[in-house]
C-alpha cells in the first residue's frame, strides 16, 4: 500500500490531503474521494481511503479547512461549515480542487470518479455533485442533505446514494423530505436508504467518547451502508 500526502490550493487556502494505491494492481483505475467528517482530515478518514484502495480503487481523503491536519478545536467548525451552507461557493471550490488532484494522479482513470463523504463530508460530495463535477457515483453517510441550492442538482450527472440513521438528531425526516423531492425533481438517479436503530456518525467508533445525543457507532449499519456503497460501486465504477 502506497500512502503519500498531496498538497493543492483552492479557495485561496492551502490543502494537504493523502493518497492511497495498492501498487501491486496494475494499470488505471477508478478514483474515489473521501470527503472527512466536520472535526477534520484524521486518522478515521485516511483508514477509509486506505480501506477503498484495498477494493482496488485510488483513493485521496480531502482536506477541506486547511493543513492536512484535524482541527484543534472541533468546536472551530462552526466557524466554516455555516457559512459553506448559506454559500456552498467555498466548499464546491475546495472539492473541486481535490477531486482535479484525484483525477490527474497517473494511475487514475479520470472517467471513473465517485466521491463519498460522512457528516459534512457527505454534504461536501453533494454539492461536489450540484457542481456539476464529472463523478459517476455519489455515496453520502449520515450526511447532512440541504443546500442554499436545490436547484442546481440539475447538474448531477452521478447516480447518487444516502445513508442516514433514523434516529439522526441533526438530520429530521423533514430534510430527508425535501431532499427526496429536489432529488427527484432534478431526474436524479438516487437512493435513500434509512437505517433502523441508527443515529448521526454512525461509520465513526469514536462517537461513543463524544458524548453528544444521538451521535453513536453502529456496527451494524456501518457495515450494511458499506455494502450498499460497494454494490453502487460494482454497478458505476467497473
Amino acid at each position: 500500500m502506497r500512502v503519500e500526502d498531496i498538497p493543492y490550493s483552492a479557495d485561496g487556502a492551502r490543502m494537504i490531503g493523502q493518497y492511497a494505491l495498492d501498487e501491486t494492481k496494475a494499470g488505471k483505475r477508478p478514483g474515489v474521494l473521501v470527503c472527512h467528517e466536520g472535526n477534520g482530515l484524521n486518522d478515521h478518514t485516511k483508514k477509509i481511503a486506505q480501506r477503498q484502495a484495498s477494493l482496488g480503487y485510488a483513493a485521496f481523503a480531502i482536506d477541506y479547512y486547511g493543513g492536512g491536519k484535524p482541527l484543534a478545536n472541533p468546536a472551530d467548525s462552526r466557524l466554516h461549515i455555516p457559512p459553506w451552507l448559506a454559500d456552498p461557493t467555498g466548499i464546491r471550490l475546495r472539492g473541486n480542487a481535490a477531486l482535479a488532484t484525484l483525477a490527474a494522479q497517473k494511475e487514475v482513470d479520470p472517467a471513473r470518479l465517485a466521491a463519498i463523504g460522512y457528516c459534512f463530508g457527505g454534504t461536501t460530495s453533494l454539492e461536489i455533485g450540484r457542481s456539476g463535477a464529472d463523478v459517476k457515483t455519489i455515496v453520502g453517510f449520515h450526511s447532512g442533505l440541504g443546500t442554499a441550492r436545490p436547484h442546481d442538482a440539475k447538474n448531477i450527472k452521478a447516480k447518487v446514494l444516502v445513508c442516514i440513521g433514523a434516529d439522526d438528531p441533526i438530520i429530521p425526516p423533514e430534510q430527508r423530505a425535501a431532499f427526496e423531492t429536489e432529488m427527484t425533481a432534478a431526474g436524479v438517479d438516487w437512493r435513500l436508504q434509512l437505517y433502523g436503530g441508527a443515529g448521526h456518525s454512525f461509520a465513526n467508533p469514536a462517537a461513543d467518547t463524544w458524548g453528544r445525543p444521538g451521535f453513536f457507532f453502529h456496527e451494524a449499519t456501518d457495515r450494511r451502508s458499506w455494502n450498499a456503497m460497494v454494490e453502487l460501486f460494482n454497478e458505476t465504477l467497473k
